[in-house]
Parts: C-alpha cells; structure tokens; sequence
C-alpha cells in the first residue's frame, strides 16, 4: 500500500538553487531564467537560509526606470523604491525569510504559503540549513492518488481501527477523490470520528457518510469508483 505523504520532506524538491548575499541583480535573474523558477532562496555562507529573492523584489528596477514618483507615493512604497536602486541579493532580500521545516506536516505548509500569499517555501531542517523547496504544485501532488489507494488506506487506517465490533459491516466507495461510507454500525457516535479521520487522509476531496445505528435500514452501497 501506498503510504500518504505527511510531511514536507517527502514532496518537496531537491537540489535546490540559491544564491549568496553577493550575488549581482543581473546573476539572480539570469539564475531564475535558467531554472525556469520566480524565486530563489538566500544562503548565509554557512548554508543558513537568510533571505529569498522573488521577481516582486526585481520588478521595481523596471517600474520606477522611468518614472517620477510623486511625494506621497515615494512615501508609500519606500521599500519598492529601496529595492530598485539595490545592486545584491542581500539589498534585495525579502527578510526574515518565510521556511518551513522539514517535518512538518503538508497542511501547515499549505496555510503558510496561503497566509503569506507565496508560491514556494524554501525547507529547512532544524538549524534553518536548506534542505529543498516546496511549491504550491508540490502539496497538490496528494491529488493524484488513485481512487483505490484512497479506499485501501480508509480501510485500513479508519474502518479497521474504529469498526472492529462484531456485525458491524461498513463499506468504502471512492470516486475521484470523494470517499463514501456506507453500512451499520454498533455505535453512531464514532460516525463523525470516521468522518474527521477520512477527511485527513491526504488526497481525499471529501466524505459522505452513510452509515446507519442498529435499527435503522443501511444504505446502498455506492455504485461507482474504488468499492470494498
């Protein structure tokens, strides 16, 4: 069986390109042309990540090349304007730079990248040393498990685990991602549970739960995608 993926390291992109502090204006974008990325992570010259370079921190060089801010302006963006006179990664720099560890799991990565509107995150181990990068369409790759990956790990890692009593017979259906649980169970309590645990299954799109108490009738079971 296919394990999810929980953690960063396991999706994330390696080598990595950077650069230093020293590296000129024109060297950081003929290195994110040859690459073919929109940032790149700064590395003290111990292999600290301290900074990253994105094209919004070099798109001021070309904006204010002709233009005549006014006051209120030049006070408004004081930053773009720093960052198109800079010359260096170190001038350019958006600091403290935004990582995400290692180990840590990929919804935390997710909420990260979302809260900081970024596409990437440079990967960091325990003592902010680089390790890889991580892009939105690296944590999206859970997507692409299989229907019946996805019913295989439901039933071992949740039915197995939560309905184990006797007589309790309940079914796993999943088509394009939307796991369903059908059946009887001795106790309805743990339908909501089951439904929490499925949903963290990475690469599940959404649960519907169908599962009845004892004396009620069971629902069909599902008719289409990855069955028992």
């Amino acid at each position: 069986m296919h394990h999810t993926p929980h953690r960063v390291s396991e999706v994330m992109t390696r080598p990595v390109v950077a650069v230093s502090p020293r590296a000129g204006f024109k060297e950081i974008v003929a290195t994110m042309a040859r690459w073919k990325v929109s940032a790149v992570p700064v590395l003290a010259g111990d292999g600290r990540v301290v900074g990253v370079v994105s094209e919004a921190d070099l798109l001021p060089k070309e904006e204010f090349r002709d233009a005549d801010p006014s006051r209120l302006e030049q006070m408004r963006r004081l930053d773009d304007l720093r960052k198109a006179g800079a010359l260096t990664a170190e001038e350019l720099m958006s600091v403290p730079a935004i990582t995400v560890h290692e180990d840590a799991p990929l919804a935390r990565a997710a909420r990260t990248m979302i809260r900081g509107k970024l596409k990437r995150l440079p990967v960091v181990d325990g003592e902010g040393m680089l390790r890889g990068i991580v892009s939105r369409r690296d944590l999206l790759k859970v997507f692409l498990r299989s229907d019946e990956d996805l019913a295989q790990e439901v039933r071992t890692e949740v039915v197995e685990r939560l309905f184990l009593v006797a007589g309790e017979d309940v079914r796993v259906g999943v088509a394009d991602g939307v796991v369903t649980l059908t059946g009887r169970v001795g106790d309805t309590a743990l339908v909501p549970v089951a439904a929490r645990m499925v949903r963290a299954v990475e690469g599940v799109v959404d649960v519907e739960c169908d599962l009845v108490g004892p004396g009620a009738p069971a629902t069909a079971p599902p008719h289409a995608g990855a069955g028992p």
